[in-house]
């Protein structure tokens, strides 16, 4: 009986969580401190607590952008660690030692926000291009308690991001109706995608924790985003909800660690080049070609 109320709660739920904030960047149409609260006005609409992966270089190692993480903590959402300068741990230049030093000066500044957790969210989702880099940063998150923040929904929501600010940049009344509907399609494609890849390799459905980005694009259309969700009969949840889905406390070994942990378990399983793997990989791709048509 556990086991089918655990199941049930799960099925066809995702939570949402947000890498790289706050940013103090400068984009069209809002300044940073209209970003951020565009976006905890319509998780508050919608009364979902989300996370806030901070890359403490974006902003909140300055007073002013800190205060905008602060309000997400506030707001009763997770506060959780993306390092200072979203250093990539496969670069060859990339000592493990130097990755491991970013995560611990993220902490410092994070740790007397409200809603701080001791949760990791790997740059790039990257977990090392060496046994050694993998290894290494599996003990030290042990070692400090640290949860690897796994993400199993992959988006290119950045991508699309980039792509709404060039169109800005190049005419402020530019229409932005195209890009909204693929932005749309791209993560309805993804949910089902990778809703599929988990009944495939679990046999069920997970509690899916997609990544989104602070970001313009979301600031602009998480409403619709949520919206889109709602109507396609998922529920949102709670990241540490999700979390408690045993699946993520899987540790897939290969070679080179990373990306979705659904992905990564079917790479790791020999799945291969399954079908319709390459839409989950081609970053927005697809629907960057039909934009241009």
């Amino acid at each position: 009986m556990l086991g089918a109320i655990s199941l049930s709660a799960h099925a066809q739920s995702v939570a949402l969580t947000f890498d790289d904030g706050p940013r103090l960047e400068s984009t069209p149409l809002m300044s940073p401190q209209q970003r951020n609260a565009a976006l905890l006005a319509t998780l508050a609409r919608h009364r979902i607590q989300a996370a806030l992966f901070v890359t403490a270089g974006n902003g909140a190692d300055r007073p002013e952008g800190l205060s905008l993480a602060r309000a997400w903590g506030q707001a009763g959402h997770a506060i959780g660690n993306h390092t200072i300068s979203h250093l990539d741990l496969h670069g060859a230049a990339v000592t493990l030692a130097q990755y491991q030093q970013e995560l611990l000066a993220c902490d410092a500044i994070i740790r007397s926000s409200p809603g701080y957790q001791k949760w990791f969210r790997y740059t790039n989702l990257r977990e090392g291009n060496t046994p050694e880099k993998r290894d290494g940063m599996r003990t030290f998150l042990r070692e400090h308690a640290y949860r690897n923040a796994y993400v199993s929904l992959d988006t290119s929501d950045w991508r699309f991001d980039e792509q709404l600010q060039k169109m800005l940049k190049a005419d402020p009344q530019a229409d932005l109706a195209p890009l909204k509907a693929l932005y749309l399609a791209h993560l309805r494609q993804r949910a089902l995608a990778y809703r599929a890849l988990s009944q495939q390799l679990q046999g069920r459905d997970i509690a899916q924790v997609m990544l989104l980005h602070h970001n313009l694009i979301n600031a602009l259309w998480l409403d619709d985003v949520i919206a889109q969700f709602k109507t396609m009969g998922w529920s949102i949840v709670t990241p540490a909800q999700a979390f408690a889905d045993p699946v993520y406390q899987l540790a897939p070994e290969r070679p080179v660690a990373g990306q979705s942990l659904l992905l990564s378990m079917a790479r790791t399983l020999g799945l291969g080049k399954f079908e319709g793997w390459e839409r989950l990989v081609d970053d927005g791709d697809y629907e960057m070609k039909l934009l241009e048509r």
